[in-house]
């Protein structure tokens, strides 16, 4: 039996915010400690204002903790610089929001292919068209290419938003509320797509969510309650 191997690992993780004028720091998040296995499916819960969405910007990259460690693919991403940041953003980490943010102007498949335009060395420009033209036939939208994001329904530009987010073959795939803004069909469908492609392209897979259908469908289930992340029950 193979040994599972751990992608991304946060120990003793904390986010605080300093008040000013003398009023005591605020503490989102409370020595979050956590390990993903690779190819893991796993969904963050919580209330409102819990500190979900931050802590996934945080594994992410566009946060920095106060204190702790964030340990992705055996490296310390709290050591590194903005522009090593930003590589790793680029490179490893794959983002679907509760808003597509697709560019209007562009086509669908000029829309997959943005994210390998910021590497400079051209090595995620190989080959990126034929993978993304693969990638949106697998999410049903091989006769959508040259449509743009104002042709398309809501289930229809999120599914462009997460071939977006895999167009780089990501080791991580982020998704925050991706859910919140569809339909109850056009849910329930892109969840299924999220856990297929999960399998499919060995992504590991980390969902911030407050539908209890997204949440049941991962492997695992994470709370995050009073700044600190526990089981859910």
């Amino acid at each position: 039996m193979a040994a599972i191997e751990t992608l991304l690992k946060l120990s003793n993780v904390t986010l605080r915010y300093e008040s000013g004028g003398g009023a005591p720091s605020v503490e989102v998040l409370k020595g979050v400690s956590l390990e993903v296995a690779r190819g893991e499916s796993l969904a963050i819960i919580g209330p409102s204002g819990s500190g979900k969405s931050t802590l996934l910007n945080i594994i992410g990259t566009l946060d920095r903790a106060s204190s702790g460690e964030v340990v992705l693919a055996g490296q310390d991403l709290s050591r590194l610089d903005d522009t090593n940041l930003a590589t790793v953003r680029n490179r490893q980490i794959g983002f679907v929001f509760q808003s597509h943010h697709l560019l209007p102007q562009c086509t669908v498949l000029e829309n997959v292919l943005v994210p390998t335009l910021a590497d400079t060395s051209g090595h995620l420009g190989k080959g990126a068209p034929e993978r993304a033209e693969r990638l949106l036939k697998r999410v049903g939208l091989g006769e959508r290419m040259t449509h743009r994001p104002g042709q398309l329904s809501g289930g229809e530009r999120q599914r462009v938003a997460v071939v977006r987010a895999l167009i780089n073959q990501p080791q991580l795939l982020l998704a925050d509320e991706p859910t919140g803004a569809l339909d109850r069909a056009s849910a329930e469908q892109l969840a299924q797509l999220l856990l297929e492609l999960n399998r499919e392209e060995g992504v590991t897979l980390i969902v911030v969510t407050h539908a209890p259908d997204l949440a049941r469908k991962m492997g695992r289930v994470m709370e995050l309650k009073d700044g600190i992340l526990v089981p859910a029950k």
